[in-house]
């Protein structure tokens, strides 16, 4: 019986020490989870309460955001994205969507997303609510430059001031330690 109670004991432990911490590192292409919940602070933007087809149906101007969430550049980009839904969310559909899905994918109907994405994340495409292609670039598109394409989308001033330079989990740094 104290064989037993000993194996138990020895098994418990040795899962134990299997078991490490979590870690999220936005540095690496290694999968964390919900980017935007983890580095953005806003786990509401995906998936989006709507599609490109019916953001275009509607006449809305749409921004696309493709991204992964096992990619570095797109975890940096992530807090830029959740800021674009604080200034225009009741003024655009805003499409944050993974490519997973649109891999090896080509299409030639424009209300599909396979459209527009060029391989590379993250990417932002605007299209204004007559289906006119405002924007499409890659990478890290400053925020400026997204802002007036939406602008010049909606008929809406474009918001003044700096813009948003630091991850959320850094925000929180800064006003926890004031």
């Amino acid at each position: 019986m104290t064989a037993l109670l000993i194996r138990s004991i020895v098994a418990v432990l040795a899962l134990m020490l299997m078991a490490l911490p979590a870690q999220a590192i936005r540095e690496t292409d290694s999968y964390d989870g919900n980017i935007f919940a983890l580095y953005a602070g806003n786990g509401s933007l995906v998936p989006p309460a709507v599609t490109l087809a019916e953001s275009q149906q509607a006449g809305r101007t749409s921004v696309i955001v493709f991204y992964l969430d096992d990619s570095s550049t797109s975890k940096a980009f992530s807090p830029a994205v959740s800021e674009l839904q604080r200034l225009w969310g009741n003024s655009v559909d805003l499409l944050p969507l993974t490519t997973d899905a649109l891999q090896g994918r080509t299409t030639s109907d424009h209300s599909d997303p396979a459209y527009y994405w060029h391989g590379i994340v993250p990417q932002v495409v605007v299209i204004d609510g007559d289906g006119q292609l405002l924007l499409d670039e890659e990478g890290q598109v400053p925020l400026e430059q997204i802002n007036a394409a939406i602008s010049q989308a909606t008929g809406l001033p474009a918001p003044q001031g700096e813009s948003m330079s630091l991850s959320f989990n850094e925000l929180n740094t800064e006003v926890i330690s004031r």
